[in-house]
């Protein structure tokens, strides 16, 4: 694990706008980016960016909070922050999770198979590519992927195509310490109490690269996506310092 000064200048995190628990008011706006409707965010005339792999419920409000976070936090660097819509419209059904009978597990296993990780991965680099001639001031990108997209970003970092000078996993989905020992970029992985901890552990020692790698012990899987109950006051603040870690480490990476 790294230590508070290897994440950034700590003064990064001072800009954390009110977080609403219900009715949220997107501060972005939804465009079409390389033919996918994309959800954008921050301001047009960023030099930096990050592009947002959501968990496989798409655009909820806690995942555009999210979003409208880490594109103003940072006081020093502000991001453009855009989270493109893989799932055609059609994201998963909330209540699949958790998948605790069999019909959830079924049509988890269904939407899992009609969107695999590898696939999306792979249509990262040209989703990049067409976000930099979108948004010709932005040099250096950063992803950051939550559950689902947490594996995303595992395999697109460790990619001969990465276009990304940072990455970051929330409650990542199938950690598996082999995609870890080929990542190429510095990695923030901020993990809940329902990840296996030995597959955590495994994953942290096997990374070559800079990292910070912290489990967050008594929050939920989606605690920092959909899943994350911003009526409950402990929730909310571990919602917001999941968020806050993410951008003093991109402060020092993308």
């Amino acid at each position: 694990m790294s230590t508070p000064a290897e994440l950034g200048h700590s003064d990064a995190c001072c800009n954390v706008p009110p977080i609403v628990a219900s009715g949220y008011e997107i501060k972005g706006e939804y465009k079409t980016v390389g033919d996918l409707k994309t959800y954008a965010t921050g301001p047009d005339e960023a030099t930096k960016g990050i592009i947002y792999v959501a968990d496989i419920f798409g655009y909820k409000d806690q995942t555009l909070q999210g979003a409208d976070i880490l594109s103003v936090t940072d006081k020093h660097q502000q991001y453009k922050v855009l989270i493109p819509d893989w799932f055609d419209g059609e994201p998963a059904a909330l209540e699949i999770f958790p998948p605790d009978t069999e019909d959830k597990k079924a049509r988890l296993m269904a939407f899992l198979g009609k969107h695999p990780p590898p696939v999306t991965a792979s249509k990262l680099p040209g989703y990049v590519k067409a976000a930099s001639e979108a948004y010709p001031t932005i040099k250096s990108w950063g992803v950051i992927g939550f559950c689902w997209g947490g594996k995303v970003v595992s395999l697109v970092t460790s990619s001969a195509e990465n276009p990304f000078a940072a990455g970051a996993e929330a409650h990542p989905a199938m950690v598996d310490a082999k995609d870890a020992a080929g990542i190429k970029v510095p990695l923030v992985l901020l993990a809940s109490k329902d990840e296996p901890p030995a597959d955590v552990d495994a994953f942290e020692k096997a990374l070559t690269v800079p990292h910070h790698v912290e489990t967050f012990a008594d929050q939920v899987h989606g605690w920092m996506a959909a899943r994350a109950d911003l009526a409950d006051e402990h929730i909310k603040s571990e919602y917001v310092r999941g968020y806050k870690t993410v951008v003093e480490f991109f402060s020092k990476h993308v």
